[in-house]
């Protein structure tokens, strides 16, 4: 027996008999993430960033000059991983600001969630020139699709391989760990109260998306089906769906097409007059 399917069987077991500490060790397992180091091929990029403290004491890092493009990288993801989209960005004459997430990087905290994520960029945009596009993968994606449900303005919003339901991705967690039913609905209302918002809200058919967008998802994505890709084009009227055939959760974000779409989708808001965006 691996240690996948031994750890499923002792949730199995132990959370018929006490689903209550099961779901509650499992909570702060998933809020917590791990710090994984950058690959090689993001050092270079890494180099040449400058590295800003927000006022609240988010870290960042920051490319180029011009209009401002704010990324968010996803679970214990990094902002270089967005490699080859921050070059092509400040190649094109955009700034780049690229957020450590709550309990990522250099940011403060031990523990994370989308709700934490979404007040992050919350947070960079008040002390950021008006945005010209917000991007985001996986969590970052979905992030960033909440932000603008509690403010955030931006022309343009960019969502990777992004969930469009926070409750089917927890009840798919849980699931996949093992927890019997009684447990899995305590591990729900667990993060539920840790976030301070109900996971049915973070559902983008609930979501008010009267801006420009993309989304781009591969078909063989492992963690984040192509569905919830869908799910998010039919309740965002103006957006734009990219479907890649190939690159997984994370290779994707190197795809020359998903570069192409993402500078073809500013240009076209460029002159967007900002009487229009505030109305």
């Amino acid at each position: 027996m691996n240690s996948m399917n031994w750890v499923r069987g002792f949730n199995a077991t132990v959370g018929w008999v006490a689903p209550q500490h099961v779901a509650s060790k499992l909570r702060r397992e998933f809020m917590t993430p791990r710090e994984l180091p950058p690959r090689d091929w993001e050092l270079p990029l890494l180099a040449q960033a400058e590295r800003v403290t927000l006022r609240f004491g988010l870290s960042a890092l920051r490319w180029g000059s011009g209009p401002a493009v704010l990324l968010m990288h996803g679970w214990e993801g990094r902002p270089t991983q967005f490699a080859e989209l921050i070059k092509a960005l400040v190649q094109a004459g955009y700034g780049v600001v690229a957020l450590d997430a709550p309990a990522h990087g250099r940011s403060p905290g031990r523990e994370a969630n989308v709700v934490l994520f979404a007040r992050a960029l919350l947070e960079a945009a008040s002390e950021l020139p008006p945005l010209k596009a917000v991007i985001g993968h996986s969590m970052g994606g979905a992030s960033a699709l909440l932000a603008t449900q509690l403010g955030l303005r931006t022309e343009a919003l960019i969502s990777i391989a992004a969930p469009s339901r926070i409750l089917t991705m927890l009840r798919r967690f849980a699931r996949y760990m093992g927890l019997p039913a009684q447990a899995r609905a305590h591990f729900v209302r667990l993060v539920e109260e840790k976030a301070g918002m109900p996971a049915g809200q973070l559902d983008v058919t609930r979501y008010q998306l009267d801006f420009p967008g993309l989304i781009v998802h591969a078909v063989d994505d492992p963690l984040v089906p192509f569905s919830e890709a869908e799910a998010i084009h039919e309740a965002w009227f103006d957006s734009q769906l990219l479907r890649l055939e190939q690159g997984g959760h994370q290779r994707v974000l190197a795809d020359p097409r998903l570069l192409q779409a993402v500078l073809q989708l500013l240009g076209e808001v460029r002159h967007t007059p900002s009487s229009a965006l505030a109305s």
